[in-house]
């Protein structure tokens, strides 16, 4: 998988199952997940592998229970399969050939999911929830986390820092989002009003991810125009600098 690095670079992008676990509870699962990520190893089994199959159970889950409108089953699905995110990032360290290539695959994956996640909820108030505002207001969400997630990494792509998070990241958009399905799910078990904790959720999504997207552009407006102003300067310096050592060494002969 290429030479060795400190990560699968999970670090700059949080994958889903960093994002709803904690630096405590990530420290534990670690310590759980170990042995069973050293078991996979000695079966022959890959860190990608994990990782194709953990985001093939998180669309699963999003695609076949959402649409029912099985909230709550579905993300508890869901949740199961989160934890290949830790899986895959403990067999690359245990093997020590973390690459790029893991990192590229892991982002690339962790927006097929995203995908599935809010285009779950969109076929849900398409069909079964009859809400075409919700339906609308989820497509957004997909749409808009895609797009904040493009921001940056295509900021990046022209050399610039991007050096701004934003209001709601894709960390904030899958807890708030899934741990409201989650709550909403129980009210088939019978809880009262609970159900619409999952549209609030998606609008607090969409206004976030709306803010974040203009913070990011903002942020590479502000930062290419600095860009393009120091290179101009240092244009604008070089001819007077070699105008100066010019006369220096006119100077020096002249003596």
């Amino acid at each position: 998988m290429g030479q060795p690095v400190a990560s699968r670079g999970r670090a700059a992008t949080p994958t889903l199952g960093k994002a709803m676990l904690n630096k405590y509870a990530r420290a534990f699962f670690t310590r759980v997940l170990t042995p069973f990520a050293a078991f996979l190893i000695r079966r022959g089994v890959s860190p990608d592998t994990v990782t194709l199959i953990g985001t093939a159970g998180v669309i699963a889950g999003a695609l076949v229970f959402y649409p029912r409108g099985e909230f709550f089953w579905g993300t508890v699905v869901i949740t199961l399969f989160v934890f290949s995110d830790l899986v895959d990032g403990n067999m690359a360290r245990q093997l020590g050939r973390s690459s790029r290539w893991g990192a590229f695959l892991d982002s690339t994956l962790d927006r097929v999911a995203d995908g599935a996640i809010f285009g779950g909820f969109a076929l849900w108030y398409a069909g079964g929830g009859d809400d075409n505002a919700l339906c609308a207001v989820s497509i957004f969400c997909l749409a808009s986390g895609q797009v904040v997630s493009y921001t940056k990494a295509r900021g990046e792509s022209i050399g610039l820092p991007v050096a701004v998070n934003g209001l709601v990241e894709r960390a904030e958009r899958l807890v708030i989002s899934l741990v409201a399905a989650g709550f909403a799910g129980l009210h088939k078990f019978g809880v009262p009003g609970i159900q619409y904790l999952l549209p609030v959720a998606l609008w607090i999504v969409a206004v976030g991810s709306l803010v974040t997207l203009i913070q990011r552009v903002v942020t590479v407006r502000r930062e290419s125009a600095e860009a393009e102003a120091a290179a101009a300067d240092q244009e604008q310096g070089s001819p007077r600098q070699d105008s100066q050592e010019q006369g220096s060494q006119g100077r020096e002969t002249a003596k």
